[in-house]
């Protein structure tokens, strides 16, 4: 008798932050899911059978629970198992027929394949070009085994950033990013904090995109002067002779170092490649040319146009690959194994120098701060951590290729393996057409990447700041001119990329790969008395990795 007067449907539920229902957690009529029935009581095209009577059965269920559903009260919402998986979804007409919904959630979300790729396409980004430096300054064995270690160390971090919002109870956390995530734990620090973070990250990267698109305009353009004036380069005092040439840019000096090229003319005109070569400059010119034809770009209120041409990163990684793997077959591999000494023309395979790998490789298996909204599109949820791990692997398998083909077909001798650099194209000369065709696709993607890169750094800081995307024009312009003056800076004075990278990827990794995702783990389950001391030593060891990765970037 006392149970009478309880509810129709179970008050313990009441608590619970439905993570499976979808569209049924919101309130708003308009998201609730349409009548179902069965795809066995749909009409034939050819019967003219109305709707049979499990249909009007199901009818009338769904209409009992309308009417007991108030406005405001989430307890009677029809549950799951009456209103069906959103691909199943039919609407009852008043013709007393049914009609499949078309264009619903579910076709609007990808497979697993599309889901992997996107995550691939999304990583691999600049630091491709640094891998095989970054193996070079770790030592060849070293750096494999630091590559795979840090790409199963950042694999489990990501999956703890994944996992964080179905951590929190009581709490409908469906539509939540890893910045609300840290808001929920440490308040407006972790929400400003994680947001200074993923502006280190994008800042980070647009610089770096600056200074690889100035090397690759100004090469673009030395290559097509050279055609046009009939130029030919002789560098055969620091680099090696044959078709495929491989360059020494800095014999013996620093990576930052300046050294002069001689240049044979071929045709009589002695003066004008000086002033070609004045006005044409990597590091005095070209980077203030970029200004003019990016700077309005980034004022765009809108980067959907910019979002269209996406697909060359695509196409830029799988040129580069087949650059790779062409140059490898026609220089054939280059190794000699000396474990802690260095050589005339070999370093070792274990170097004090690792840090600078971490510290790259950090921002190339970087994704922490988007991974949340990239697998929400992925059709099947249950897989998310199997197409997680399955693109980390594509993405480690990629840099392990490139990396190892690099470094160990770079010709030693008659060039020391210190001579790979920081961006591994800059080791054949600009007249190669095939490193030519690299560097014009890689220009181009970065063109139209680089102001959505500026759109996302507007978006966030704005939105917090603010409260809106687009302030003023005057807001938009001042911070442009910053993100701007930034690279321009950088290209004139410190063009490594090599540094910028693992700088900005140790700094931005400390926060939101290393640190935020282990603290939230441990506290949570604290929280539940579930913390064990295995647990609470794995992640406290993983927030002094990222500690030590940051600090040992600037004592290499």
């Amino acid at each position: 008798m006392d149970d009478e007067w309880k509810p129709l449907l179970a008050s313990e539920r009441a608590g619970e932050s439905y993570p499976d229902r979808g569209v049924m957690d919101s309130l708003d009529p308009k998201s609730k899911r349409p009548f179902h029935v069965e795809p066995r009581n749909i009409v034939e095209d050819d019967v003219p059978e109305r709707v049979s009577a499990e249909a009007s059965v199901m009818s009338s269920r769904v209409h009992y629970y309308s009417r007991l559903t108030g406005s405001s009260d989430r307890l009677l919402v029809p549950p799951d198992h009456v209103i069906p998986a959103p691909e199943e979804i039919y609407v009852y007409s008043p013709l007393g027929t049914a009609f499949k919904v078309q264009g619903g959630d579910g076709s609007a979300k990808n497979p697993s394949i599309v889901t992997i790729f996107a995550i691939w396409n999304t990583m691999m980004g600049t630091a491709i070009l640094s891998i095989p430096w970054s193996i070079k300054q770790a030592g060849f064995t070293l750096g494999i085994i630091i590559l795979i270690s840090m790409g199963l160390l950042t694999l489990y971090c990501c999956y703890r950033v994944l996992k964080s919002p179905k951590s929190i109870q009581y709490t409908d956390t469906s539509d939540w990013e890893f910045p609300d995530v840290c808001r929920y734990y440490f308040g407006a620090f972790g929400q400003w904090s994680s947001l200074l973070f993923s502006m280190v990250s994008l800042i980070g990267a647009m610089v770096v995109y600056w200074v690889l698109m100035s090397n690759f305009l100004f090469n673009t353009g030395r290559f097509i002067y050279n055609y046009v004036h009939n130029v030919s380069m002789s560098d055969s005092e620091f680099g090696t002779n044959g078709t495929d040439r491989v360059l020494c840019p800095f014999p013996g000096t620093d990576q930052g170092s300046n050294c002069s090229v001689t240049v044979i003319f071929l045709n009589t005109n002695t003066t004008g490649p000086t002033v070609f070569d004045r006005w044409w400059s990597k590091t005095n010119t070209v980077p203030f040319y970029l200004v003019i034809l990016l700077l309005p770009l980034l004022n765009f209120r809108s980067a959907s146009f910019f979002a269209r041409f996406t697909f060359l990163g695509t196409i830029s990684v799988v040129y580069l690959i087949f650059l790779v793997t062409l140059k490898s077959i026609r220089l054939g591999f280059h190794l000699e194994f000396h474990w802690f000494e260095s050589t005339k023309y070999f370093v070792p395979e274990f170097r004090v120098f690792f840090p600078q790998m971490t510290g790259v490789l950090t921002l190339a298996f970087f994704i922490h701060n988007c991974i949340i909204t990239l697998l929400k599109s992925n059709k099947h949820q249950a897989n998310n951590v199997r197409d997680l791990s399955v693109a980390y692997l594509l993405v480690g398998l990629t840099y392990l290729y490139v990396g190892v083909l690099i470094f160990a077909s770079f010709p030693s001798p008659p060039l020391s393996k210190d001579c790979i650099e920081p961006n591994f194209l800059d080791n054949f000369p600009s007249s190669d057409v095939m490193v030519f065709v690299a560097r014009t696709f890689l220009l181009f993607q970065m063109t139209t990447v680089y102001p959505l890169l500026g759109y996302l750094v507007r978006v966030q800081m704005m939105g917090q700041i603010f409260g809106r995307h687009y302030p003023s024009f005057f807001h938009v312009f001042t911070l442009n001119i910053f993100i701007v003056g930034s690279g321009v800076l950088m290209a004139k004075f410190y063009p490594n990329i090599g540094s910028i990278i693992r700088f900005s990827g140790a700094l931005c990794g400390l926060a939101l790969v290393f640190v935020f995702p282990s603290l939230i783990h441990m506290i949570s389950q604290r929280r539940r008395k579930e913390l064990r001391w295995p647990s609470a030593l794995f992640h406290s060891f993983l927030i002094l990795l990222g500690v030590a990765n940051l600090v040992g970037q600037f004592f290499m």
